[in-house]
């Protein structure tokens, strides 16, 4: 098989793209990809600093490559969530990626900042502990990138990441969730401007990529996402991708072209967290906040 663009073998059929990619192309394909999505909806600039999440997983690694080699000047953040030997893992991968490249990496543990890791909390709290994880992932990022002064806080979500978010916020027919869900999210007072440089990108071009780059990182998903419906709707997916080639893409490409015609999502009124001073639609102490009173309040062990 060989590459599309020249005579080399391609290691990689991209049917949804009709395709065929060495690894020289296939390289060039994916940071094209990202920065035209930066470009297009106005992500950031060269000369802006950039926050980037990082998990130790192939999809946030393989974007902080990307931004570098872009030129962009981006920091990388891991949250230590203390999930057993998952977290201790995956921080190795991005201090390692960190190191080899010379870049600054923040890490915030959140046993330091709670007082209890996510499996502690996920045997305390009732509810999924993939909610807990969200909210609390969201306090941190935005908290480090608004306290550290960066224009951005990009995450690694791709394209199909974004496929089965859409899906699944279609198929209950939310407004609300529909409305927010954009490749950018505004700046806000102490809200940091949030954006996602791989809307376009499939999860097996960024798996390409960190094998072409040498990019080491996790492959196990975190034990707490096991039954999750995001893998169920991926797996939905993946079937109609199978059947019709491009599914994923168009579905979301003419999403995006109708979102403006979206009924605007509800203002909401947010005020400061009288406990720790962040943002908050709560009317007492945000959930960040809660989260951390319950788990003080824990009967010892």
């Amino acid at each position: 098989m060989r590459c599309t663009f020249c005579a080399n073998e391609a290691v990689l059929r991209l049917r949804h793209a009709n395709l065929r990619l060495c690894p020289e192309h296939l390289v060039a394909r994916v940071e094209k990809e990202a920065e035209r999505a930066i470009r297009e909806f106005r992500m950031f600039t060269p000369e802006e600093k950039i926050l980037v999440a990082v998990s130790g997983g192939k999809d946030s690694l393989g974007l902080w490559a990307i931004l570098t080699h872009l030129g962009y000047k981006a920091d990388g953040l891991y949250i230590d969530l203390g999930i057993a030997d998952y977290s201790r893992r995956s921080r190795e991968f991005c201090e390692e990626f960190a190191r080899a490249r010379g870049l600054p990496l923040h890490v915030v543990a959140l046993a330091e900042e709670v007082g209890a890791g996510l499996d502690e909390i996920a045997a305390t709290l009732r509810g999924e502990p993939c909610a807990h994880c969200g909210a609390l992932k969201r306090y941190l990022m935005n908290r480090v990138a608004w306290e550290g002064g960066y224009a951005a806080l990009a995450t690694g979500h791709n394209l199909d990441d974004e496929a089965a978010t859409l899906l699944g916020n279609t198929l209950r027919w939310d407004l609300e969730y529909l409305a927010r869900q954009y490749p950018v999210l505004p700046a806000g007072p102490k809200l940091a401007r949030k954006v996602k440089p791989l809307v376009f990108l499939s999860e097996r071009e960024m798996v390409a990529y960190c094998l072409i780059r040498g990019i080491r990182y996790i492959y196990e998903e975190c034990p707490h996402s096991v039954g999750a419906r995001s893998l169920f709707l991926k797996d939905i997916l993946n079937r109609l991708e199978d059947a019709a080639p491009s599914t994923k893409i168009t579905f979301l490409k003419a999403f995006l072209r109708v979102h403006p015609q979206l009924p605007k999502p509800k203002e909401v009124e947010v005020r400061d967290c009288p406990s720790c001073g962040m943002p908050t639609a709560a009317q007492g102490p945000c959930r960040f906040c809660r989260i951390r009173e319950r788990m003080a309040q824990r009967a010892p062990a």
